[in-house]
C-alpha cells in the first residue's frame, strides 16, 4: 500500500465495504491502511510488506491472500495457519524510505476477523515514532476470538498501552504520538494450532479532545512521614503535545477506601484544578495532603485521592498518598536482624506472608498496583527482560518505581529484585561482559575469579538490583550439555576452588557486607546434579540433555555434585536455586525424581546437613515440570523446601493456590513462617528497610576502564594454548599477519549466551572490542577476511577465528540445532589460511570442538572459550603482552563417540586432557626425570608445611616439563596421570600431583 492509498474517498470506501457501519457526519472517512487485495507485498524492512516472525523456526505463520466469496472488503482475505509453541505473528511495515504516518486524527484502527469461537486472545500492536518499523514503540491491546464469521473489531487508541516487556529499541518517549506511525503487528496465540482470517483493516472514528488529551499523576504512590505532607502533581498532557483546544476540569477529593482516618491521621482536603484551553501540554498542578502526627506506633496507612476528570482520559488507577509505617521494632536497625524477623513474622496475615513467598517476571505484572494487592516479596527480569531505553538509570528508575509500590503494603516489605548476571552484568547493554565460567575456570586464578564477581556486583548493585542469580556451581559432564560454558570446569576440585566469586559478590561470609551499594546476594545452582544429566535424558521440548536426569551412585553424587554446594554453604551464599533436572540415586528406590520435589535433598541435605540458612529458589516455571495438579505442584515444592517461587507469569495463581492448601491443613503454617523467616533475613541483611531504592552512586563505574581491565585480564588468563609448533605464538608486531573467521570481528559470537538477551545473538550488540580491533590496537599489521576469500600471498602467518554463535540451556544441546563441529564456512577458512601460510587457530566457543582432522595443518592451536567484551585481552597474549597460563577446564574429546569423557575416567584418552595449556612465559624449566623426582620430594614438603603457595608453583613447573616432552604425542599413557594430576594440585596433594606428572613424564 502506498501512502496514497489512505486518501481513498469516503465515497469509494462505502463502496468497497458493503457492510460499512454508519458513521458521524463529522467523522473523517475511514483510511484503509490494508486492503489485503495485493496493493501490499508480503516484504521486509526497509520496503513496505507484510513478513512473519516467531520465537524459532517453526513459530513464524504463514500466510497467504485467498480469494473470498465472503470477503468483507473487495475479492481477497489475509488467510493463515499457525501452531506457536512459543511466540509468533505478522506485521505490516510501512516503508523506512518515507514519512511515517499520520493517525491523529482517527478514534482507533479496526478490522474484520473471521471467528473460530476458540475463546483465545489475539494481540494487536500498533508502532509509534521511532526512525522505522522496526525501531519504533510498540503499544499493544488485544480481542478475544469467542464468537464465529466475520465481526469488525475496533480497538480504540485510547485501548492501547505501551508494551513493558519487550521494546525493540527502548522506548522513544512512552507517549502515544500517533503523528508518526509505522504500521501494525498481530501476536497469534501460542500452544495449540489454528487458522485465521482477517480483511479490511482502516482507521476509523474521529479523535475528540477527551481521546488526545490525559491526565495522569506523578507517580501512584506517595509515601509520606507521619505529620509530613504529600505533594501529588496532576499532569495534562495531548496527543502531538499540541495546547488544550478545551478546558479540562480535574475534581479531587480524599478519603474513600483508605486506611487512614480523616481527622485522626490526616486533614482531609477536596476541590477543583482547571487546565483552561489553551494550556500547554505538560502543565502541572499540585495537590497537597497534610497527614497528622501522634504517638503510637503503627503500619502504614493509605489515603486514596479520588480525582474525577472531565475533558480528558483519567488517570489509569487513583493514586495513594501513604503514611509511613512507624514505632514498630522491626522497622529499628539496631536490633538483631533475627528479633526484627519475628516480630515482623508476628504480625503478618498468611496473604502477606504467601505474597513474599512469590515471584514475579517484572514484564508479565496485569498492572504495577499488583505488587502492593499481592504483596509480592520479589520481581526479576528474565533473560532480556529490560527497560527502555536499557541503560543504569533505565534500570534504577524502574526499579525504584517497583519499590514505591511496595510502599504501598501495610508493613511496607520491600522487594527483592533479582537477575541473571552470569557473566558481568549481562542484561545491560554496555555493561562489563566478562569471559563465561569455563573461561573463568581456565585462568585457575581464584582471586581473578573474585575480582569478576566484584566487578559484577558493583555494576548490578548499582542498577538499583540486590540479587544475583549466580554462580552457577554445576559439574560439567558432558560437553554436548547446552550450558556447559556455564559451569568452572568437569572437575569439583576445579569449582570449589572458583567459589572465590562469591565473596566477590557478596563481600564476606558472615553476610556483613550485603547492604553496601556494591554487593549483591548470590545464589548457587543449580542443586544438585544438573550437570550431569545423562544424553537423551530429556523430555523437555527438543533438549537432548538440558533438564534431563543425572543417574549416579551416592558416592559419586556427594563427591562431584555436591561438593561445590558445601563450600558454598561455607562461604556464606545467600540463596540456593534448584535444578530443572531429575535426580536418579542409584539404590535409593525412588528413581528419577525432580529436583524441585526433592525433600530429602533440600530439606534433609541443603538446609539439615550442610547448616544452609538462606533461602531456597525456584527456578523459572520449574514447578509446573512437576506431577500432578497446580495445587500438587505448589504443594510438593514447598514441602521440599522450597521457600519462594519463581512463577514468572501466574503468580496469582501461586499465591491464591498457597493459601487454600494452607487453609486446608494440606500446608503446615510453620513451614510457611520459616520460609517467610529465611526471605525476611536476607532482606534485612541487604539493608533494603532502611535503603530500598538504588544507590546509583557506583552507576559511574559500569563499563568503566578499571572494570574493563579486569574483564581484560580475565580473557588473557581464560586463553588455553593447546599446540604451539616452532614457537609461532606470541606473533611478532611487525609480522604481516592476515586475520579470517566468523568469530574475529563479532562481539556477539565473543560474548555468546546470556548476553544482553536470554539466547544471546551474533553481531554489534553490546560494546565492547572485538579480537580483530584489538589485535589492531595491540599495534599488528593485520588484513582481515571474514571468509577468506581475499588474496592469502605475502603475509607472514594467518589467525583464524572461528567457533561457535551464541546459544543459551537446552537451546543449545547438541542434536537441538548444534555440534561440535566447526561450521563449512570456519573449515574452509582454516583450510584456505593454514594451506598458504604458517597458522594460529582461535576457537571462540562454550565448549571444546572436534578439531583432530584439521589439527596436523594447523601450527597453533588456542581454546578462546567465550572471552567476553574486552578482545583486547585475547590479543595481549597473541602479541606477548601477557604469556598464554590458561588450562584445559574440561577434557578435549578426540570424537564426539568419546563423550562423556572426563578426567579419572578409565580409558582415558582424549584430543588434550583436562588441566593441559602450553605457556608462553620467557623461562620454559629444564630437566628430566631427575628434575621430577626432585620437584616430587620438594612438593611433599610444602604440602606437609601447608605452603600452598609454593606447592602450587613446583608442580606448575614439573606440568610444563612434561609438556614440552610429550609435544603433540598426547597418547593414553601420557593423558591419564596428566589429567589426575591436576586434581590432585586443586585438591592439595602436591607430592602426589607431581608423581603423576613423572608417570606422564615417562610414557611421553
Amino acid at each position: 500500500m502506498r501512502r496514497t492509498a489512505l486518501l481513498v474517498s469516503a465515497a469509494l470506501l462505502a463502496g468497497l465495504l458493503p457492510w460499512a457501519t454508519a458513521r458521524a457526519a463529522d467523522d473523517p472517512a475511514p483510511a484503509p491502511v490494508d486492503r489485503f487485495e495485493g496493493e501490499v507485498p508480503f516484504a521486509a524492512q526497509p520496503a513496505e510488506g507484510i513478513f512473519t516472525w516467531g520465537s524459532d523456526a517453526d513459530d513464524p505463520p504463514a500466510l497467504q491472500l485467498t480469494a473470498r466469496s465472503d470477503a468483507p472488503e473487495g475479492a481477497k482475505v489475509l488467510t493463515g495457519s499457525y501452531d506457536i509453541s512459543g511466540y509468533g505473528g505478522f506485521t505490516h511495515d510501512f516503508a523506512a524510505g518515507e514519512p511515517a504516518h499520520d493517525w491523529s486524527a482517527h478514534r482507533g484502527i479496526r478490522l474484520w476477523w473471521d471467528g473460530q469461537d476458540n475463546g483465545r486472545k489475539v494481540a494487536f500492536e500498533i508502532k509509534d515514532g521511532g526512525a522505522n518499523g522496526e525501531a519504533s514503540e510498540l503499544w499493544t491491546t488485544s480481542f478475544t476470538d469467542d464468537f464465529t464469521g466475520w465481526k469488525r473489531i475496533e480497538l480504540p487508541f485510547t485501548d492501547f498501552t505501551y508494551r513493558t516487556d519487550y521494546q525493540p529499541v527502548g522506548g522513544i518517549d512512552h507517549v502515544l504520538g500517533l503523528t508518526g506511525m509505522w504500521g501494525y503487528a498481530v501476536t497469534l496465540p501460542a500452544g495449540a494450532r489454528g487458522r485465521f482470517a482477517l480483511d479490511g483493516v482502516e482507521l476509523y472514528g474521529r479523535a475528540d479532545q477527551s481521546l488526545r488529551a490525559s491526565v495522569t499523576t506523578d507517580a501512584a504512590v506517595h509515601p509520606v512521614t507521619e505529620g509530613g505532607t504529600a505533594k501529588v502533581g496532576v499532569t495534562v498532557a495531548t496527543t502531538g503535545s499540541q495546547p488544550l483546544d478545551d478546558p479540562v476540569t480535574v475534581t479531587y477529593a480524599t478519603g474513600a477506601n483508605g486506611t487512614a482516618d480523616p481527622g485522626r491521621d490526616y486533614t482531609p482536603v477536596s476541590g477543583t484544578l482547571t487546565f483552561p484551553a489553551g494550556t500547554a501540554s505538560g502543565a502541572t498542578r499540585t495537590i497537597e495532603v497534610s497527614t497528622l502526627k501522634d504517638k503510637a506506633a503503627e503500619s502504614a496507612e493509605t489515603i486514596p485521592l479520588t480525582l474525577t476528570v472531565n475533558g480528558a482520559k483519567a488517570p489509569a488507577e487513583t493514586p495513594q498518598v501513604v503514611i509511613d509505617a512507624h514505632g514498630l521494632p522491626y522497622l529499628d536497625a539496631r536490633l538483631p536482624v533475627r528479633k526484627r524477623v519475628a516480630d515482623l513474622l508476628s504480625r503478618m496475615s498468611l496473604r502477606e506472608k504467601a505474597g513474599q513467598m512469590t515471584q514475579a517476571e517484572r514484564g508479565a505484572l496485569t498492572n504495577q498496583g499488583d505488587i502492593a494487592a499481592y504483596a509480592l516479596g520479589s520481581l526479576l527480569s528474565g533473560g532480556g527482560s529490560t527497560p527502555t531505553p536499557n541503560t543504569p538509570e533505565a534500570w534504577a528508575k524502574m526499579i525504584d518505581g517497583f519499590q514505591l509500590r511496595a510502599r504501598a503494603t501495610r508493613f511496607q516489605i520491600p522487594l527483592i529484585y533479582g537477575v541473571d548476571a552470569v557473566h558481568g552484568h549481562n542484561n545491560l547493554a554496555g555493561a562489563t561482559i566478562m569471559p563465561h565460567n569455563i573461561g573463568i575456570g581456565a585462568t585457575r586464578d581464584p582471586r581473578l575469579a573474585e575480582r569478576a564477581g566484584a566487578v559484577t556486583a558493583a555494576e548490578v548493585r548499582a542498577t538499583g538490583i540486590p540479587w544475583d542469580f549466580a554462580p552457577c556451581l554445576c559439574v560439567s559432564r558432558d560437553e554436548r550439555w547446552g550450558r556447559s560454558y556455564e559451569s568452572f570446569g568437569e572437575d569439583p576440585a576445579l569449582v570449589e576452588s572458583m567459589e572465590t566469586v562469591i565473596q566477590g559478590l557478596q563481600g564476606r561470609a558472615n553476610g556483613k557486607d550485603l547492604a553496601r551499594d556494591d554487593k549483591v546476594l548470590a545464589t548457587a545452582k543449580h542443586f544438585v546434579g544438573d550437570g550431569g544429566t545423562g544424553y537423551g535424558s530429556s523430555t523437555t521440548g527438543t533438549y537432548k540433555i538440558d533438564q534431563g536426569v543425572t543417574k549416579v551412585t551416592r558416592q559419586q553424587l556427594e563427591a562431584i555434585h555436591l561438593a561445590p554446594y558445601r563450600t558454598a554453604v561455607d562461604r556464606g551464599i545467600g540463596t540456593v536455586m534448584p535444578s530443572y533436572s531429575s535426580l536418579d540415586v542409584l539404590g535409593d528406590g525412588q528413581g528419577p525424581v525432580k529436583m524441585h520435589a526433592r525433600a530429602d535433598m533440600i530439606n534433609g541435605v541443603l538446609k539439615d546437613r550442610l547448616g544452609f540458612d538462606g533461602f531456597v529458589i525456584s527456578d523459572w516455571n520449574a514447578i509446573d515440570q512437576l506431577p500432578g495438579d497446580y495445587a500438587s505442584h505448589v504443594r510438593t515444592a514447598v514441602d521440599a523446601g522450597v521457600d519462594m517461587m519463581m512463577v514468572p507469569y501466574s503468580y496469582k495463581d501461586f499465591s491464591s493456590t498457597l493459601i487454600d492448601e494452607v487453609r486446608a491443613g494440606r500446608i503446615s503454617e510453620k513451614r510457611i513462617d520459616d520460609a517467610v523467616s529465611r526471605i525476611l533475613t536476607q532482606k534485612f541483611g541487604l539493608g533494603l528497610f532502611e535503603h530500598p531504592y538504588a544507590d546509583t552512586t557506583g552507576a559511574a563505574a559500569i563499563g568503566s576502564p578499571a572494570h574493563r581491565a579486569v574483564a581484560r585480564r580475565a580473557a588473557a588468563e581464560s586463553q588455553v594454548l593447546l599446540k604451539n609448533t616452532g614457537g609461532l605464538l606470541p606473533l611478532k608486531k611487525g609480522q604481516k599477519v592476515y586475520v579470517a573467521g566468523s568469530n574475529a570481528d563479532d562481539i556477539g559470537n565473543q560474548t555468546g549466551g546470556w548476553t544482553v538477551t536470554w539466547q544471546g545473538s551474533s553481531g554489534n550488540i553490546t560494546p565492547g572490542t572485538t579480537v580483530l580491533q584489538g589485535m589492531r590496537e595491540a599495534g599488528g599489521n593485520v588484513t582481515y577476511s571474514k571468509d577468506a576469500s581475499a588474496p592469502t600471498t605475502g603475509y607472514d602467518v594467518g589467525v583464524v577465528v572461528v567457533g561457535e554463535t551464541p546459544y543459551a540451556e537446552g537451546v543449545g544441546d547438541v542434536g537441538n540445532g548444534h555440534d561440535l563441529a566447526l561450521s563449512a564456512a570456519d573449515k574452509a577458512a582454516v583450510d584456505k589460511v593454514c594451506a598458504a601460510m604458517k597458522c594460529a587457530v582461535l576457537i571462540v566457543s562454550g565448549r571444546p570442538q572436534l578439531i583432530g582432522d584439521r589439527l596436523d595443518r594447523i601450527d597453533a592451536l588456542v581454546a578462546s572459550w567465550l572471552p567476553g567484551t574486552e578482545g583486547e585481552g585475547v590479543a595481549d597474549v597473541l602479541y606477548g603482552s601477557r604469556p598464554f597460563t590458561g588450562q584445559l577446564p574440561v577434557t578435549w574429546p578426540r570424537s564426539e563417540s568419546q563423550l562423556p569423557i572426563n578426567v579419572g575416567d578409565p580409558s582415558y584418552d582424549p584430543q588434550f586432557p583436562y588441566g593441559w595449556g602450553l605457556t608462553t612465559l620467557t623461562r620454559v624449566p629444564r630437566g628430566g626425570a631427575a628434575a621430577l623426582r626432585a620437584l616430587a620430594l620438594a612438593a611433599t614438603a610444602a604440602e606437609k608445611a601447608g605452603a600452598v603457595r609454593t606447592g602450587r608453583e613446583l608442580v606448575a613447573e614439573a606440568r610444563l616439563i612434561v609438556q614440552r616432552k610429550a609435544g603433540q604425542r598426547i597418547t593414553q599413557g601420557v593423558a591419564e596421570p596428566f589429567a589426575d594430576a591436576d586434581h590432585l594440585l586443586l585438591t592439595g596433594h602436591y607430592g602426589k600431583a607431581v608423581q603423576k606428572l613423572a608417570e606422564a613424564y615417562r610414557a611421553a
